[in-house]
């Protein structure tokens, strides 16, 4: 997919990719940003046998504005590759991205974030977080946060973190009379919440939330 947007267009896409578990999938989408614009993406994922979404943005600076979000839900044996370059070539542009995880039974979550600001493109101001959930010992998640900085007059930090569930609240929610299952997923739609929170449009942040609580058995 290739989208281009106008002087001071707004373009929000939300992704739901509900692959089925024996599928392959493989898609990238081009976005190139003009001055003034700003683009918004939530990539909602269950994972797939393989699969990959790649998202490339072209950013002029100009005080135009992307985010760049994404949620992965995986069990089973199925695999989420989440992969993202944003390249800043102007003065005064503007990125967020968020991505959280979760992957439990012998699942596989992939996050590859780059960020480029090229010589000239100063006051950019980027921001990249990557954080996931392992509920499983077979369980794995590979990140690759990276900042390629070629400018100096800029704002820049990105972070990443992998762990658990905490077991203290989890022992809470059990002494509550919540059964264990109840609690993981209360506390991993708590987590993800956040990137669905970001969503603009009230529509489609309403279904974003449903479709994470079907996928983590949830009804809250």
């Amino acid at each position: 997919m290739n989208i281009r947007l106008g002087n001071d267009a707004i373009v929000e896409r939300v992704i739901f990719a509900d692959d089925d578990a024996d599928a392959i999938s493989v898609v990238t989408a081009e976005v190139a940003l003009a001055p003034g614009s700003k683009f918004a993406q939530t990539v909602l994922t269950s994972g797939a046998r393989r699969q990959r979404i790649e998202t490339r943005v072209r950013h002029p600076g100009a005080h135009a504005e992307v985010r760049l979000d994404g949620a992965y839900l995986l069990d089973g044996q199925r695999h989420a590759d989440l992969t993202s370059v944003v390249t800043h070539g102007g003065l005064d542009g503007v990125t967020s991205q968020l991505t959280k995880g979760m992957v439990t039974d012998q699942a596989r979550g992939v996050f590859q974030g780059r960020i480029v600001v090229e010589k000239g493109a100063d006051q950019t101001d980027a921001r990249m977080g990557h954080h996931a959930l392992i509920l499983s010992d077979k369980a794995v998640i590979d990140a690759k946060p990276e900042l390629l900085i070629f400018a100096d007059d800029v704002s820049c930090a990105h972070g990443n973190t992998i762990g658990a569930l905490d077991d203290e609240v989890l022992f809470y929610a059990k002494q509550r009379g919540i059964p264990e299952a109840d609690a993981k997923a209360m506390l991993t739609q708590a987590f993800v919440g956040e990137v669905v929170e970001r969503i603009q449009h009230d529509g489609a942040r309403e279904v974003a939330a449903a479709w994470v609580a079907r996928k983590l058995g949830s009804d809250a």
